[in-house]
């Protein structure tokens, strides 16, 4: 008898920390989540709509274009894009007010600062938003 295990979750990681990209990658490996990787948001915005994660880990503080103009593009792009989940993961604190701005216009899921959270803490997170049943979206 074949078991045939479930379609795995795909989580895009939209990150430039060299150091930081592999231990994210092998923390979601171990959740089981398939992992597209990106090191800017241009190359981000592509990935994401070509293949439309469940889910989008995002940093903002990025070369070539911010993670705020990308998830702004993903918002944009259709109904998928206005309902993908985001975790913001930066080094930015949520309390100035530009991030204030901008959370409260594209709506990302949760936003995590990096100092606060460990890695294993994040993806736990990352788990928890795909396990939540989904509201309808617009």
């Amino acid at each position: 008898m074949t078991i045939i295990e479930p379609e795995k979750k795909k989580i895009l990681i939209v990150e430039d920390d060299e150091a930081l990209i592999p231990a994210l990658h092998e923390v979601c490996d171990k959740a089981n989540l398939a992992v597209f990787e990106a090191k800017n948001g241009v190359s981000g915005i592509v990935l994401a709509l070509q293949e439309h994660p469940d889910l989008i880990l995002l940093d903002i503080l990025m070369p070539v274009m911010d993670g705020w103009e990308m998830l702004k593009q993903v918002r944009e792009s259709g109904d998928w894009g206005k309902c993908v989940p985001v975790v913001i993961l930066t080094n930015l604190s949520a309390d100035e007010d530009a991030q204030i701005r901008h959370i409260a216009d594209l709506g990302p899921s949760f936003f995590l600062t990096k100092a606060d959270w460990k890695i294993e803490s994040v993806i736990d997170k990352v788990v928890d938003i795909l396990n939540t049943p989904k509201v309808q979206c617009p």
